[in-house]
């Protein structure tokens, strides 16, 4: 049977806590009072509202005195590391919270549309660029204020909630604090440190944590779901790092897989200064085409699109006039995807730098004798002379030399400054 949880991966504890909050919240749209209230003045029967953060509890069953808000609230946060599925987690509960059963059976109507992005009552931000403006932000708290038009729930889903600009962020607060009777928050994002979700948000929000799935569940899916073959679905989902998205693509394209061998032949470059430089040059390169790759047709598409709207091709009164007037909104457009293509970048650039890592985590390992599986079996014997090579406390400053760069340009260095000056480490051991 269908289930709106099933591509939600190695997850169990997640699933049955959101499974529990989805029937609480189903019930609270069975009863005309408001947790054991009454209704306040004007408001449909059988409208509900989630219990407020300080006032939930642990739903225990179905039994007499059971608050039926119980295990629910209105502002959610998923955190986890890349590839555990936050977004993926999200999408399920929405699709549990609009289901006609109450449980996301993945089959019904609410479920159904919730889960292919066409709900009317589910809205999803998707920062494009580098952060959500405060605009943005704005105009989906207003829209989210509206009474759902068919489903049981008007759900915001927020993925990289940290991309949220302070103002931003606080436009979104004013919305958690006083949330309208039939809204719910979905918030993601890597962790509740205040540098990813300030600390008022965090407080109003239950937190969800996901972890990183066993390579073993990952490998299932994989042959189950994709018809991948065994052995490779488990070299791709050790080489993948838990990241079930990265996992398919690495066992299904093999122009990810080329990219992938071109940055773990980086250790094997580094002979000198300006092969340091080389190989700085040539990672950021692959970024910038792997990016460019991603986006080239949504970006025609966009434009395109954009271009009919306005009438390009027109012959009529008052076409060329309407096209010429049309130049702000393509300069907006290309703004749009220059920054969508600079976060592309950032992304690839990022997946590069954990591949990475993750060789010179299998030459420490191997420097250390840890008895734990290498995560890139195809470059375990170079890791292992690697280790031999450099010691544990070399291996070890390599690999924070790649996690420094990481975090650089996260704070927003020049990816190349940060890529060099890596390389120049790695090198230097």
């Amino acid at each position: 049977m269908s289930d709106a949880f099933a591509d939600l991966v190695g997850q169990d504890d997640a699933v049955e806590t959101l499974r529990r909050a989805a029937a609480s919240a189903a019930a609270v749209l069975r009863r005309p009072a408001e947790a054991g209230r009454p209704a306040p003045a004007g408001e449909p029967t059988g409208a509900g509202r989630p219990a407020p953060a300080g006032e939930r509890a642990e739903a225990a069953g179905g039994g007499a005195g059971v608050d039926p808000a119980a295990g629910m609230t209105h502002a959610w946060i998923f955190t986890g590391p890349p590839g555990s599925g936050r977004s993926v987690a999200a999408r399920a509960f929405a699709a549990a919270l609009q289901c006609e059963r109450g449980t996301g059976c993945g089959v019904c109507q609410g479920c159904h549309t919730t889960l292919a992005g066409t709900h009317a009552d589910v809205r999803l931000v998707v920062p494009e660029g580098l952060s959500i403006s405060v605009g943005e932000m704005r105009a989906l708290v207003l829209r989210a204020a509206s009474t759902p038009s068919g489903g049981r729930w008007q759900v915001v889903i927020i993925e990289d909630a940290d991309r949220l600009t302070e103002a931003a962020g606080n436009a979104l607060l004013k919305a958690v604090e006083e949330p309208p009777p039939r809204t719910v928050f979905l918030l993601c994002a890597p962790s509740t440190h205040p540098d990813d979700v300030s600390v008022t948000i965090r407080s109003r929000c239950r937190v969800v944590p996901l972890r990183q799935p066993a390579a073993d569940a990952v490998a299932d899916v994989l042959v189950h779901r994709d018809g991948v073959a065994p052995d490779v679905a488990r070299w791709a989902a050790a080489a993948a790092q838990g990241h079930v998205g990265r996992a398919r693509r690495l066992a299904r394209d093999p122009e990810a897989r080329k990219r992938r061998d071109a940055v773990l032949a980086v250790p094997r470059r580094l002979t000198g200064v300006g092969a340091a430089f080389d190989a700085a040059s040539a990672l950021i390169e692959a970024a910038e085409a792997e990016a460019e790759a991603s986006v080239a047709e949504t970006d025609a598409a966009e434009r395109a699109a954009l271009q009919t709207a306005l009438g390009a091709g027109g012959t009529g009164r008052g076409a060329a006039g309407a096209m010429r007037g049309a130049a702000g909104q393509i300069k907006d457009l290309e703004k749009r995807q220059k920054s969508r293509a600079t976060r592309a970048q950032r992304d690839a650039l990022d997946r590069a730098l954990v591949d990475l890592a993750g060789f010179y985590r299998d030459a420490l390992t191997a420097a250390l004798g840890a008895p734990v599986a290498p995560v890139h079996t195809d470059t375990a014997e170079l890791a292992e002379a690697g280790g031999r090579k450099w010691d544990a406390e070399g291996a070890l400053r390599r690999l924070e030399a790649v996690l420094e760069c990481r975090a650089a340009i996260e704070a927003n260095v020049k990816p190349r400054i940060a890529v060099e000056a890596m390389m120049l480490a790695l090198w230097k051991g």
